[in-house]
């Protein structure tokens, strides 16, 4: 993959940390020290980075433990070859602060950060597990959908013109402008090489090989994610996490975490949005090759269908609530609108401006489904499906699913039909199958 926009070098200061040196690093630091507790020699340091970028390791002390995440100078995943500017940890902190502020005790407490080492020490989330393990393992979680639908309205609405000002927008799109090199990984990985030959796409072949080739000649759908593409890269309606799937979000039965906003960019709401219900639908029509036996998981799998409605509605209501309640930008003046007849008529514009957002979403939702089947990078939800067999039919499935809510975007008037559509594409059967 060729990045247009090539990192400079690390801070003279920069050096990647591992065991030994994070734990001296660390002994210096008094507030770490006093979370920690215990002689620094008697720390325990575990490196758990499972995921493309990043170093994290989890360090516990006699009585208390953090996080601790390093940015490395290229994708983990891809090695060397692959550099990447280490800002992005300087986006993800800042992100962090300012979902902290808008969603609280919704995301990880910041305990330290080193800009030139590109390390932030975090709040370590215990018995939380990432949420896409626990889906995988068919374990329901009752406080998500209030939860999730609260982070994404309070974050979403109140770095919109409907909150601020011209001026204040403006500050925060330039504030994190600079994140542009991960924004490119999503241009590509997400809107672009999914649809052509790319030296690091992958897929479950030979059960999905049709599949892909079709993708790549169908130019109806060529249009469709370009026209996504281009919202992604030209409307900065609201400061975005800009990679919210479910392997971002720490959960228990009683609390959410969302962690990992470093791909954080002014972007439209919809991506955000439909990246939890994207992943949300892949859970749902990966469940099949997780089975024991036929149809064990049939209520976990109608509890998934509640939650990605769940998640919709109640994220619509809060939006609007805010609306209602908090509307003190400068978007839809307050004095265009007086009288009842105009608080009548903005009220008319606030449902037409959700759904445009929830085309917007569903749009997102497939365009996300499509990269973690046919891209680079995929979801365990898949990957951990033994038989290749089984897994390329939950693949074709939802890609079947996806390509109909990108090409069919405004047929999906509302989450009803989002849903009914993957519980028709559940029990469909590619020609591989038999």
């Amino acid at each position: 993959m060729n990045l247009q926009a090539q990192p400079g070098s690390p801070p003279s200061q920069y050096r990647i940390l591992r065991e030994a040196d994070l734990r001296d690093y660390l002994a210096a630091l008094p507030a770490i020290v006093t979370q920690l507790r215990g002689a620094p020699a008697d720390w325990s340091i575990s490196e758990v980075g499972d995921g493309n970028l990043n170093l994290v390791f989890i360090v516990k002390g006699k009585t208390g433990g953090i996080a601790v995440k390093q940015a490395l100078p290229y994708v983990r995943l891809v090695g060397e070859s692959w550099p990447l500017p280490l800002s992005r940890a300087h986006y993800e902190h800042t992100a962090l602060r300012h979902q902290a502020r808008l969603a609280p005790k919704l995301v990880p407490a910041v305990l330290h950060h080193d800009g030139p080492l590109a390390l932030t020490a975090m709040e370590l989330l215990e018995p939380h597990i990432i949420m896409r393990k626990g889906l995988i393992g068919g374990i329901k979680y009752p406080r998500f959908v209030d939860d999730i639908s609260t982070f994404l309205a309070r974050t979403l609405f109140f770095t919109s013109d409907l909150a601020l000002t011209a001026a204040e927008k403006k500050e925060g799109i330039a504030a994190f402008a600079g994140n542009h090199a991960l924004c490119k990984i999503t241009e590509d990985l997400i809107f672009t090489d999914p649809y052509r030959i790319a030296e690091q796409n992958r897929w479950t072949a030979p059960y999905l090989d049709a599949t892909a080739a079709a993708f790549r000649e169908d130019f109806d759908l060529h249009v469709a994610i370009s026209r996504l593409k281009l919202k992604f890269m030209a409307s900065p309606e609201a400061l975005l996490h800009g990679d919210l799937h479910t392997g971002s979000i720490m959960v228990t039965a009683s609390a959410t975490s969302v962690i990992d906003p470093e791909f954080a960019f002014y972007g439209p709401m919809g991506f955000d949005i439909g990246a939890v219900i994207g992943n949300l639908l892949m859970a749902y029509l990966a469940s099949a090759g997780h089975e024991r036996a036929p149809g064990e998981r049939a209520p976990f799998e109608a509890w998934l269908l509640e939650t990605i409605e769940g998640v919709w509605t109640e994220f619509a209501r809060k939006f609007l609530a805010l609306w209602r309640s908090e509307a003190k930008g400068d978007g839809y003046p307050e004095s265009l609108f007086a009288g009842k007849a105009g608080a009548l008529r903005l009220e008319t514009e606030r449902q037409a401006y959700m759904a445009r957002l929830f085309q917007d979403t569903v749009g997102f939702a497939a365009a996300k489904t499509i990269r973690r089947i046919l891209g680079l990078a995929h979801n365990i939800d898949f990957e951990w499906i033994a038989d290749e067999k089984q897994r390329a039919i939950c693949e074709a499935r939802s890609l079947k699913l996806a390509r109909t809510m990108m090409l069919e975007a405004p047929s999906f008037t509302t989450i009803g039909a989002v849903t009914a559509a993957a519980r028709e594409a559940r029990d469909w059967q590619p020609d591989f199958a038999s």
